[in-house]
C-alpha cells in the first residue's frame, strides 16, 4: 500500500503531464485534497507534503478538523450539499463554499460571513447531467444565480462546480465537461473574479484538466477508499 507521499508525487506528476498536454499554463491548476471521512492523521501527513487545500463535506466533521489542526496557511473548502440550518457554521469556518445551488443558501452565507474575515469565495453547482441524485442547479439557471451573487459584499463569485455522471472513456468525460465549460468562458468575462472551475475528480480529472479546470478535487487517488459515512 502505497504512503500519502507516494501518491501525491504521482497525481501530482499527472497533473502536470496534463497541463503540458493540453497547453495548460504552470500552476494553472490547483489540487485540493477531498478528506471527507478521512482522520485528522491524514491531513497533517499531506499538509508536511506541501498540500494546503482541504475539501470536506460534512459540517461537523470539517469543524472538528479545524480545530485540531489550526494551520493559518490552509484553505478549507466546503464541497458538499448545503443545509440551511448549516450556512453560519460554514460561513464562519471556510474559506471557500463550492456548491451554492440556491439563492437562499446564498443569501445566507452572505448574512452570516463574520464582518472580520474576508469575503467567502464561492462557487455555484450545476447538475450538467441533470442527476435527481445530485445536487445543482440547471445549467441554463447558473447566469441568473452568478448575477444575484454578484450584488452579495461577503461573498466573492469564483466560478462553476459540477459533478458529472461517471464516464469510462477519456473522450466522453471530456464531452461531458464541454457545456459547463463554454458557460464558464462566457461568465468569465462578466465579473471579475471569476476565474474557477472546479472539476474533475480521481476518476476523470485529465479530461477536466483538458476542458480548463482550474481545480481538481481529488481524495480516493491520495488517501485510499473512504472510511464508511455515518
Amino acid at each position: 500500500m502505497q504512503s500519502i507521499a507516494e501518491n501525491l508525487k504521482t497525481v501530482r506528476g499527472q497533473i502536470d503531464n496534463c497541463m503540458q498536454r493540453f497547453q495548460r499554463m504552470p500552476y494553472s491548476v490547483t489540487l485540493l485534497a477531498v478528506s471527507k471521512t478521512h482522520p485528522v492523521e491524514f491531513i497533517r501527513e499531506a499538509y508536511r507534503c506541501g498540500v494546503r487545500d482541504f475539501g470536506e463535506n460534512y459540517v461537523q466533521e470539517a469543524i472538528d478538523k479545524i480545530k485540531q489542526i489550526a494551520a493559518p496557511d490552509i484553505n478549507w473548502h466546503f464541497i458538499g450539499p448545503i443545509q440551511s440550518n448549516k450556512t453560519r457554521e460554514i460561513a464562519k469556518h471556510f474559506q471557500w463554499v463550492h456548491s451554492i445551488d440556491r439563492l437562499k443558501i446564498a443569501v445566507r452565507l452572505n448574512e452570516q460571513r463574520p464582518a472580520e474575515l474576508p469575503p467567502l469565495n464561492v462557487c455555484i453547482q450545476v447538475n450538467i447531467s441533470r442527476e435527481d441524485s445530485k445536487s445543482g442547479l440547471a445549467l441554463a439557471d447558473a447566469a441568473a444565480l452568478c448575477n444575484a451573487i454578484s450584488t452579495m459584499p461577503r461573498l466573492r463569485l469564483r466560478g462553476l462546480m459540477a459533478i458529472p455522471a461517471p464516464g469510462e472513456e477519456f473522450e466522453q468525460q471530456r464531452r461531458g465537461y464541454q457545456p459547463l465549460a463554454a458557460v464558464f468562458r462566457e461568465l468569465s468575462y462578466r465579473y471579475p473574479y471569476f476565474d474557477t472551475l472546479s472539476i474533475g475528480m480521481s476518476s476523470d480529472y485529465e479530461a477536466a484538466i483538458a476542458e480548463g479546470s482550474t481545480i481538481v478535487r481529488i481524495g480516493t487517488a491520495i488517501f485510499g477508499n473512504r472510511r464508511a459515512e455515518g
